[in-house]
């Protein structure tokens, strides 16, 4: 399966905000955006004064949620195109179905620092869905989807070291989680207004894909 094999704080420079890709190291003075808080590239430094409207605007918007949840093009306009089809807001759908991918979902719960991690722990086969692994980061969750470690993996040493490194992070009122346990549950579905650490104007996207 594709995936960006790229620096990725040069993605977090040229949105010019903390996007959270690389887990703890967003949280320290390490982070690319405290050091060097300008667009990467030779000229960066001079692109950063450039007011972005209209079509660039919306293009922004679409490339940071992109990245956010660590989709390439052409999955992320399939996820958009199935969310226009259901009934509802589409941004609104859009978002609550990258909510819901597996890979997400473990990372909301904490066993992972960066969704990139989690989605590693999935490929890897360390998660089972209502009692049945599954390996595809992609999978979509469901409202009382019971999401677990598998039990050979409960003594891995990255799951364990990212459930202690995300002890501060807060829950989502979706998902109840047993930390303990390495094990969850999503109980319905994200709405909007619960995911206020997602800064992104989903309208623009909407615009710019129904062109």
């Amino acid at each position: 399966m594709a995936r960006y094999i790229g620096a990725v704080c040069r993605l977090c420079r040229r949105e010019a905000m903390k996007l959270f890709l690389k887990g703890e190291r967003c949280h320290s003075e390490k982070c690319a955006v405290e050091k060097r808080n300008f667009v990467p590239g030779q000229h960066g430094q001079d692109r950063k004064q450039r007011k972005v409207v209209g079509y660039g605007l919306q293009l922004r918007e679409k490339q940071k949620a992109r990245r956010i949840y660590g989709l390439l093009e052409r999955q992320f306009r399939n996820n958009f195109e199935k969310a226009a089809q259901k009934k509802g807001i589409t941004g609104d759908n859009m978002l609550g179905m990258l909510e819901r991918r597996l890979d997400n979902v473990i990372y909301r719960m904490g066993f992972g620092t960066s969704r990139a991690q989690c989605r590693q722990i999935v490929r890897h086969g360390h998660i089972q869905v209502n009692g049945r692994r599954v390996n595809i980061p992609s999978f979509e969750t469901k409202p009382n989807d019971l999401v677990e470690v598998c039990e050979k993996s409960k003594k891995n040493p990255t799951i364990l070291a990212a459930r202690d490194a995300t002890a501060h992070a807060p829950c989502p009122n979706w998902l109840e989680v047993d930390r303990d346990a390495l094990k969850g549950r999503v109980t319905g579905m994200p709405k909007r207004e619960e995911l206020v650490q997602i800064q992104l104007n989903e309208q623009l996207i909407v615009e710019l894909y129904s062109k």
